[in-house]
């Protein structure tokens, strides 16, 4: 996810020891997003991205009844919270274009929060702003979270995961 990092970036490792951990640092990420961040999710099958983005929900004051899960036939879900939230799965992304189609812009450059679940499939379009996420197995339930963007939005991250126990 090179592609989405300015000059000016830093990055930030997170050991992730279960789901919970991994949904709580998706939670404070979350209470922490300001209108029109983009997070860009990449890693294998399992590694978390869908747990991590149930915690963002939770951290925008998704409402509990909305059961987050992986619009993996769809494309994308919408859901309401103190910013609106944007989850789009692009496993079953065969061309670039199908995102174009939806009119993706008016999600990426809006006042929502977007989620990007398999956001490698379109890294051209990702701006320096994107906020890139790297989930990855270390074994069976521990993972490996390296958050990279801007210096400043790291920093302001990494305050708020240390304030939160991590």
């Amino acid at each position: 996810m090179k592609k989405c990092m300015s000059k000016e970036t830093s990055q930030l490792c997170v050991i992730s020891k279960n789901p919970e951990e991994t949904f709580f640092i998706g939670k404070i990420i979350g209470e922490n997003l300001t209108k029109g961040d983009v997070l860009a999710l990449v890693g294998e099958l399992g590694t978390g991205k869908t747990c991590f983005t149930q915690g963002v929900a939770r951290g925008l004051e998704v409402p509990e009844g909305f059961q987050i899960t992986s619009p993996s036939f769809t494309l994308i879900n919408e859901y309401p919270g103190k910013i609106m939230l944007y989850h789009f799965d692009l496993y079953r992304l065969q061309d670039s274009q199908d995102v174009e189609d939806l009119g993706y812009e008016e999600y990426l450059f809006g006042d929502g929060i977007s989620v990007i679940e398999w956001a490698d499939k379109i890294r051209h379009i990702l701006t320096e702003e994107t906020l890139c996420i790297s989930f990855k197995y270390l074994d069976e339930n521990v993972r490996e979270i390296v958050i990279s963007g801007q210096e400043k939005r790291i920093a302001r991250i990494s305050n708020a995961l240390k304030s939160g126990g991590f």
